[in-house]
């Protein structure tokens, strides 16, 4: 079995615990200086690695500003984001639902951005996934008062940004970077993300991060196995098959986070819920069965 085979599962299942550490981290570190750390750690990891198999370096200096600026979009707009809200109280439920808008928006901008013509099939499959990961996601928003969600409008909208941000990175990512070494990019994107956040980072905060395991724990799985496992995977499935496709997968992310929750953290977990999931499942299936480049099926026309 490949690498391309189990890339979308790996993915799901490590891109799940994002919202988990980003929750955990913040009660021992300021989010953005946190990922400002883990940016760096990330490049120096990356540019060794690619170093050390002798990867090859952009030749201009325009792949190089393609490479940090689509780090700029998918790390350190998406990620600081979504930690900055968490941070300040947004549950993660609603973050996850927020991140689940992504399909929709990568939907409506293939056919434009991409060249990817997007199927009734397709279609269905992203509504499916959509109401699903609702289904999932409600029972957690239902204690929230009306003034607690008052409350949360600027997280939300932080939130909302982020995930902009992200939709924007898969489709540049897609267009400026279709070749080229990917530990390369990857490391290229962690430097723009880092040059990025830094600033916000000194302007906004005290620069917390606390000399303790559990702050050490959540950078090392924050740093291998999410910026370089789980990031590499992305980029790999983004460059191989449609936009669409990849933006899909997020549909999982939410039922899967609500698993690891309900495994860690005791957090509840009812048969209905398990219900949406399948059915959140299913919408994922009919959406990346279908999804193709135009130019693909103008050859197969």
């Amino acid at each position: 079995m490949s690498l391309v085979t189990v890339a979308p599962a790996l993915f799901v299942l490590i891109w799940s615990t994002g919202w988990i550490v980003a929750k955990y981290a913040a009660a021992y570190a300021d989010p953005l200086f946190f990922l400002v750390i883990r940016f760096a750690c990330a490049f120096v990891l990356t540019a060794m690695i690619a170093l050390a198999f002798r990867a090859q370096w952009p030749k201009t200096r325009l792949a190089y500003g393609h490479g940090m600026l689509s780090g700029v979009l998918l790390h350190a707009i998406y990620l600081g984001g979504v930690w900055w809200a968490v941070a300040r109280g947004l549950p993660v439920g609603i973050s996850a639902l927020i991140a689940a808008i992504q399909p929709l928006m990568t939907a409506a901008l293939s056919a434009r951005l991409a060249g990817e013509r997007i199927g009734a099939l397709q279609i269905t499959g992203i509504v499916i996934g959509f109401f699903g990961v609702m289904g999932v996601i409600a029972p957690k928003l239902a204690g929230l008062s009306v003034g607690a969600l008052e409350s949360l409008a600027g997280p939300v909208l932080i939130n909302v940004i982020g995930m902009v941000g992200v939709t924007l990175g898969t489709f540049y990512q897609k267009r400026y970077i279709a070749s080229g070494d990917l530990r390369v990019v990857s490391s290229l994107q962690y430097a723009g993300a880092f040059l990025f956040l830094l600033p916000f980072a000194l302007l906004l905060e005290p620069l917390r991060f606390e000399n303790r395991w559990e702050t050490w724990a959540a950078l090392a799985w924050s740093v291998i196995p999410l910026s370089l496992g789980a990031i590499g995977l992305m980029l790999m499935m983004i460059r191989r098959g449609a936009v669409s496709k990849v933006a899909a997968l997020i549909y999982l992310i939410p039922p899967t986070a609500a698993i690891e929750a309900y495994l860690m953290f005791g957090e509840t977990l009812t048969v209905l819920q398990i219900g949406f999931m399948v059915l959140t499942a299913f919408g994922v299936y009919l959406a990346t069965r279908s999804a193709r480049p135009a130019r693909e099926q103008a050859r197969n026309s």
